[in-house]
């Protein structure tokens, strides 16, 4: 019953109370991405959404614009928005519009789709989350493989007990300032790399 109709229900209520609460925090996280990194504020990437399809994930910039590494490229105000999850508030408008949950999967690369085994590809049978399951045991720091695992075993069992746990446990992985990033990257290795496969655009 939650999954079907109640998550749906909580996903509004609950982002379009927070949007309202962190309002503030938005707008001064632009103005510090707008000094210190320029135009465009908002980084926009088509993401893999339920059943595969595309979806816009929009962040606030941590990155200069221009080639060369993810690494090289992050600041060290991308690197403090990073920690703080900061670049990802935006989200929380499509929450409210449907697009993504508060709790679920995260959203990844379409590059990544044909990738996934069998097992993997059931993370998108439900919404691209904000928060998941993965991220609540490290964020970036958790491998792909384990990544993929824990995507797989919160599809098989959604509650609002279980997204309300995970949503506690992502806050203090937040606060305690675990995963921002894997070692040696600016967040971690893409899945193609580890997999054989050309890395994303």
């Amino acid at each position: 019953m939650y999954e079907a109709w109640g998550k749906r229900g909580f996903d509004i209520a609950a982002a379009g109370a927070l949007l309202l609460l962190l309002l503030p925090m938005m707008l001064a996280t632009a103005l510090l991405v707008a000094a210190g990194l320029g135009r465009p504020v908002l980084f926009v990437h088509w993401r893999a959404g339920r059943a595969g399809r595309p979806v816009r994930l929009v962040k606030f910039r941590s990155m200069r614009t221009g080639a060369g590494p993810d690494a090289e490229r992050l600041t060290r105000l991308g690197r403090a928005i990073r920690a703080l999850a900061l670049d990802e508030l935006p989200q929380l408008w499509l929450v409210l519009r449907g697009d993504m949950s508060l709790v679920g999967p995260r959203p990844l690369p379409l590059a990544y789709t044909p990738l996934y085994s069998p097992r993997e590809a059931t993370r998108l049978r439900v919404r691209p989350g904000l928060c998941g399951l993965a991220q609540a045991q490290g964020r970036n720091a958790v491998p792909w493989t384990e990544r993929l695992e824990w995507d797989a075993r919160y599809v098989e069992r959604i509650t609002l007990g279980g997204d309300l746990r995970i949503i506690l446990r992502c806050g203090l992985v937040l606060l305690r300032g675990e995963g921002v990033h894997a070692a040696g990257e600016a967040t971690m290795a893409p899945l193609t790399a580890a997999r054989g496969g050309p890395s994303p655009s």
